[in-house]
């Protein structure tokens, strides 16, 4: 064979062995391309963008860091559904999750009559046992069942606080459901009354600790009002309630409303209870009230179904005949009407009998007139004694003859009414009996007036004049958490809390501005307050903060020395973190040495609808949907969703004074 052949040959199977070679690595290099590009696209399809994906030869490589161990699992699958699953090289990384959060702390606190029950996850630091005993001491020995679990975390800082909270609500409602985390407290409870309700608002929202949020559901039943009884005026004042009564919310709006029609200006009181004599009680007590404006003026009183209607002096007998028929013929069925047209006074007529008794300020009772006789006085004297202070009544009336029957009888019924006043006169008649005076009780001139009807009977003339004045109520006129922080304020404007220097002692002349201040928390009652210690930023931090605290803590305890309620009251050392002026000049840095007093506000929150209120919430829209859809061809659902969000803020502190010479002389100047 001829070396030219081999060679031939030779370049034909190279040429071949070349071709082979470039279409494997085309080949390859399409395989590698398609099983990218497909895993990638079905990967981004299906959310998976944070992964990477690379192929070398057959083998497909997912790199990258999944959110979670599920969600890697879940990429190899997608990646093992486009191509072979032997064929997918897992080199992904899961994210670290850190440390598991803490579950949520809370705790339930029911009460009723059986006892009360524990219910909720508290931290395993806790201690049940201790609070067990300090609810039965809450209590007083009720049976405590105790159904809390415990968990083995940290508690949360406000924990303590909240659980302290409700311990001292609990030994104040007899029956109530306190539901509490670290963040807010949910209070819901029944009391007795109207009055005993508005104190308990005030009260738990007064002691609230700083950093929770407080929701009240304080309800009270309505009050059974008997005899069921209203009072309208129309006199040279003008017109007015002595008393009003609506069995419910509509009936009083309708009263208030003809009220207002007839000349009523400014606030009505009228009492929503039980015991309406018949459900048009509301028709009766309009039709009455547009009577005595018809006539001009008077007084229409209701004593249940019994309506007794006096026209003033002077009033023509037609106008009187012709309103009042005309009343009887419109009052519904049950009521019945007393009228009564006052005669002209006779000159000729003697001299008539009177009783009269004063009610002071200070609670002095002077009694004055005439009474039948001498046992009667004794009964009389006896009788105000015991309603009254007993060495604050003094009595100079005398027995006189000739008084008309049932005299003694109308004397101690004005007596009674008069118990229900912070001040007043009541005068006695034979025809009449006046009650003129102010109350803190802002019920009172509807219990008078229903006490003197009942008592007095059908047709009997009576006449209130009593005023409403909050300063007198005991609960109302206590001044608001806002109104203390200013009085103190206003006392610290002219007067500063000095201390020793470098020392937590309050100064000599501390002591009287202690006695104001002290004064003052008395008249507030208990309030969540903040007392706050400052100092200058001479010194190191950490020993400003240490001394501010120090001193703090010196005024609360100078504070309980004067027995001021300070349960709710905190001590908190700032240091010199919040200054007020430049510490640069010496004024200023006697203005940031001071002592604040901050009324914690409480942040009142929205019940979270439970889990059950919400299923019922579903179930019942769901079967209003399908109501409507059996009427009509077409629905439609609108769903919105609520979100919220907080934002809180920190201030930084003002960096301290380098030096070891500088600490001596900054212990001396704070």
């Amino acid at each position: 064979m001829r070396l030219s052949s081999v060679f031939a040959i030779g370049g034909v199977f190279l040429t071949a062995a070349i071709l082979c070679l470039v279409c494997a690595r085309f080949a390859v290099s399409v395989v590698e391309d398609t099983s990218r590009h497909s895993v990638r696209n079905t990967l981004d399809e299906n959310g998976m963008t944070w992964t990477e994906v690379d192929a070398n030869g057959l083998h497909v490589f997912l790199a990258g860091t999944a959110p979670s161990e599920a969600t890697r699992f879940k990429a190899l699958s997608i990646a093992g559904s486009v191509v072979d699953a032997a064929r997918v090289i897992d080199q992904m990384l899961v994210q670290d999750t850190g440390q598991i959060a803490a579950p949520r702390f809370s705790m339930e606190i029911l009460r009723n009559d059986s006892g009360v029950s524990l219910i909720g996850l508290v931290p395993a630091s806790m201690d049940r046992e201790g609070f067990v005993e300090q609810v039965e001491a809450a209590v007083e020995g009720e049976p405590v069942a105790d159904f809390l679990e415990s968990a083995d975390y940290p508690a949360p800082e406000t924990w303590e606080a909240a659980t302290a909270y409700a311990l001292r609500s609990l030994k104040d409602l007899k029956r109530t459901k306190i539901s509490l985390d670290a963040e807010q407290i949910s209070v819901t409870a029944m009391t007795e009354s109207a009055a005993v309700k508005a104190d308990m608002e005030t009260r738990l929202a007064r002691r609230l600790p700083d950093g929770v949020k407080l929701a009240l559901n304080i309800s009270a039943p309505r009050p059974v009002i008997t005899p069921f009884t209203l009072r309208f005026v129309i006199g040279e004042e003008g017109a007015r309630f002595d008393a009003c009564s609506a069995d419910t919310e509509a009936a009083r709006e309708r009263i208030v409303k003809a009220a207002r029609a007839a000349g009523l200006t400014g606030k009505a009181n009228c009492l929503i209870g039980l015991g309406v004599p018949s459900p048009n009680w509301a028709v009766a007590a309009e039709q009455a009230i547009k009577a005595v404006d018809d006539l001009g003026g008077g007084v229409v009183t209701f004593s249940d179904a019994d309506i007794s209607l006096v026209a003033l002096e002077g009033t023509p007998q037609g106008e009187f005949d012709n309103v009042v028929g005309t009343l009887e013929s419109a009052l519904p069925e049950v009521f019945a009407l007393h009228a009564v047209l006052p005669e002209p006074p006779d000159e000729t007529t003697p001299e008539t009998p009177e009783f009269t008794a004063t009610l002071s300020p200070e609670g002095m009772v002077q009694i004055r007139g005439r009474i039948a006789t001498a046992a009667e006085r004794k009964l009389v004297e006896s009788f105000a004694r015991a309603r009254f202070t007993s060495d604050g009544v003094h009595m100079s009336a005398r027995v006189a003859e000739g008084l008309p029957e049932g005299w003694t009888f109308k004397v101690l019924t004005a007596l009674d009414a008069l118990s229900y006043l912070s001040n007043g006169v009541v005068r006695v008649s034979p025809d009449e009996m006046q009650i003129t005076g102010q109350t803190g009780q802002a019920d009172a001139g509807s219990i008078i007036s229903g006490m003197l009807s009942e008592k007095l009977g059908e047709g009997a003339q009576y006449e209130i004049d009593v005023r409403y004045r909050e300063e007198l109520d005991p609960v109302a006129s206590l001044p608001t958490p806002e109104e203390c922080e200013s009085r103190i304020a206003t006392i610290q404007e002219t007067r500063k809390i000095n201390f020793e220097p470098g020392s937590a002692n309050i100064d000599a002349s501390g002591s009287e501005i202690m006695d104001d201040i002290a004064e003052i928390l008395k008249q507030c009652g208990e309030i969540t307050m903040e007392i706050g210690g400052h100092t200058d930023s001479q010194g190191r931090e950490v020993m400003n903060q240490q001394l501010s605290q120090a001193r703090a803590q010196t005024v609360l305890n100078e504070l309980r020395m004067r027995r001021v309620l300070t349960a709710s009251i905190t001590a908190v050392g700032y240091g010199e973190t919040q200054p007020i002026e430049d510490n640069g000049t010496e004024e200023g840095r006697e203005a940031n040495r001071r002592i604040e007093f901050r009324v914690i506000k409480p942040v009142e929150i929205v019940e979270e609808q439970t889990t059950l209120e919400s299923l019922e919430g579903s179930s019942e829209e769901q079967s209003d949907t399908e109501e409507a859809d059996g009427q009509a061809d077409e629905g439609a659902e609108d769903s919105g969703d609520e979100a919220g969000e907080a934002e809180e803020g920190a201030a930084d502190a003002a960096d301290s004074a380098d030096g070891e010479t500088q600490e001596d002389t900054a212990d001396e100047q704070n």
